[in-house]
């Protein structure tokens, strides 16, 4: 029996099969603290360490927010080290969901703004329902987004997009964010839990070394040139040999049955 935990009520964690469902519990509005966020890095630390879990679907509770990031109120009196601690517990948390070593899937299911849209753009893959808007609105209130938007978002829509929703602090609709990218699909209202779920069985149909493999070099393309990516491209691919899933998915497929991974 597995032994996850939600270290904090304002994250909820159920398993579902080989995929994780973290549900954000914090009403009215999803709200990221001190306690959630410290959970969150918990949460994937724990994944992480699970040969069972290949995926992660991250949702709000609730029909009108995914997150609406962190509640301002923390920052009214302008303490310094209030600010430095937050900006470390948001760096720490979504750069751990980042590098979650199986597949991360957002399901936003209403507004994601400011450090609520940085954990979806902290996942792989993103999907929104038609109702649902987004925003890095920092700069409107004197800040900026310090959990990775400013990187993450730049990446994903281009520096043009980037800076209409930063510097001048435009809203997107779930139909402008497919179009520039910053979705990967947009479904009806109620349905991105259940479509962000289908992605992640999808997931469980490939080998979970060889998906980790191939993220990392995904990823890789964010920060080095494509010449020094190629051959750890070629070293990985070697790697794979040494795990058991390797001959597991060669010899199912030369069997003509379903691979039974270990995720070892």
């Amino acid at each position: 029996m597995s032994t996850l935990a939600s270290t904090c009520d304002k994250l909820i964690l159920e398993q579902r099969g080989h995929t994780a469902l973290i549900t954000i519990n914090n009403p009215a509005a999803n709200t990221w603290d001190e306690e959630s966020l410290p959970a969150l890095t918990d949460l994937v630390r724990q994944l992480n360490a699970d040969d069972s879990i290949y995926a992660l679907v991250l949702t709000g509770q609730g029909e009108k927010f995914f997150s609406a990031g962190a509640d301002l109120k923390l920052f009214a009196d302008g303490d310094r080290a209030r600010a430095r601690s937050m900006a470390s517990l948001f760096g720490e948390a979504f750069e751990a969901l980042t590098n979650f070593r199986g597949v991360s899937i957002a399901a936003i299911n209403g507004f994601a703004m400011g450090g609520g849209l940085e954990c979806a753009l902290a996942c792989d893959l993103r999907v929104a329902e038609s109702q649902a808007k987004m925003a890095l609105p920092e700069a409107s209130v004197g800040l900026l987004p310090c959990a990775g938007g400013t990187q993450n978002l730049t990446l994903l829509v281009g520096e043009g997009w980037a800076k209409r929703m930063i510097l001048l602090g435009e809203r997107v609709d779930a139909g402008t964010a497919e179009r520039i990218g910053l979705v990967e699909e947009v479904v009806a209202e109620g349905d991105a839990l259940t479509r962000a779920l289908e992605l992640a069985e999808q997931v469980g149909k490939q080998s979970p070394p060889a998906v980790r493999a191939c993220k990392t070099l995904i990823q890789h393309a964010r920060h080095a040139p494509m010449n020094t990516a190629l051959p750890v491209e070629r070293e990985l691919f070697v790697d794979l040999f040494a795990t058991e899933d390797q001959k597991e998915g060669v010899n199912a497929f030369l069997e003509k049955r379903p691979a039974q991974w270990k995720n070892r």
